[in-house]
């Protein structure tokens, strides 16, 4: 659950924060055009819906190797996307306020109250885009829709708390400060969606495991239970993890902190790689 929290509160909050500068801007220069903030906005989570349902229908539909493939694809892409999505804001999140404004007000002049619209449903849908595919990877992970489905909506209230107290300017506690402490969760978060797949390929035999286990902490810290399985769930902790994972695990964090730095500085990871031998 803890997991699917996280998630659904980060990016909700993000889009929380689009919508918010989309209505100050369209309040100031647009009021008669907020209808189409609205409609965009229920535009974007209509795609974000229907997003949701094509990937459980294409699931449904598939059996055997088929599924194992399907979920192995959909752990890697979410691990891509949150870096991505991370190294990307760490980049031009300092100007996305004015870029919103920019796009909004082009939109406008341009298309009237159908551009509006529908610079609100891209926003808002790639916000709900990336939260389906994070959670759907969250979901293969904890085996349970419910739990995920509970974290989610906990996840949804509380982002709605966190932007009325920024909003109240609750002392050292900002947007900036916010953004900054959950990015580093989020690439944890997607090393750990990383070894998740790379597990699944190691233990499918599609990737040589090179050397397994390289190690055994097991005894040391479980990853099947109490902080251990805190750890495996939260940054990827595997208590006997193969070379291949700690390759890839490793190559994640190397990516991260060479795209950062070129782009402006990474946050630091936190935590240790692996995997339990035959999970997966």
């Amino acid at each position: 659950m803890g997991n699917a929290l996280f998630i659904v509160w980060r990016e909700s909050l993000e889009a929380m924060l689009v919508v918010g500068v989309l209505y100050a801007w369209l309040a100031r220069n647009a009021p008669e055009r907020l209808r189409a903030l609205w409609a965009g906005t229920a535009g974007g989570l209509a795609l974000a819906g229907g997003l949701a349902y094509a990937i459980v229908s294409v699931q449904d539909e598939l059996s055997g190797e088929a599924v194992e493939w399907f979920q192995t694809g959909a752990l890697l892409l979410a691990a891509v996307l949150i870096a991505q999505m991370v190294l990307w804001m760490q980049k031009h999140g300092r100007h996305m306020k004015k870029s919103i404004e920019a796009d909004v007000a082009a939109a406008a002049e341009k298309s009237g109250g159908l551009g509006i619209a529908l610079v609100a449903a891209l926003a808002i849908g790639r916000e709900g885009a990336e939260t389906v595919i994070f959670l759907y990877g969250v979901g293969l992970e904890q085996g349970s829709a419910l739990t995920t489905l509970g974290g989610a909506a906990i996840g949804l209230a509380l982002a709605a708390l966190t932007a009325w107290a920024v909003s109240r300017g609750l002392r050292g506690l900002t947007y900036a400060t916010f953004f900054r402490v959950t990015s580093l969760l989020l690439l944890m978060f997607g090393a750990s969606l990383l070894v998740a797949g790379v597990d699944r390929l190691v233990g499918a035999g599609l990737l040589p495991a090179l050397v397994d286990p390289l190690w055994d902490t097991s005894a040391l810290l479980d990853d099947g239970a109490g902080l251990g399985k805190l750890l495996y769930a939260v940054v990827g902790y595997r208590a006997m993890p193969s070379l291949s994972l700690v390759l890839a695990y490793a190559a994640y964090w190397a990516a991260v902190f060479l795209v950062g730095r070129i782009g402006g500085g990474a946050p630091k990871p936190a935590a240790a790689p692996a995997r339990e031998n035959g999970r997966g």
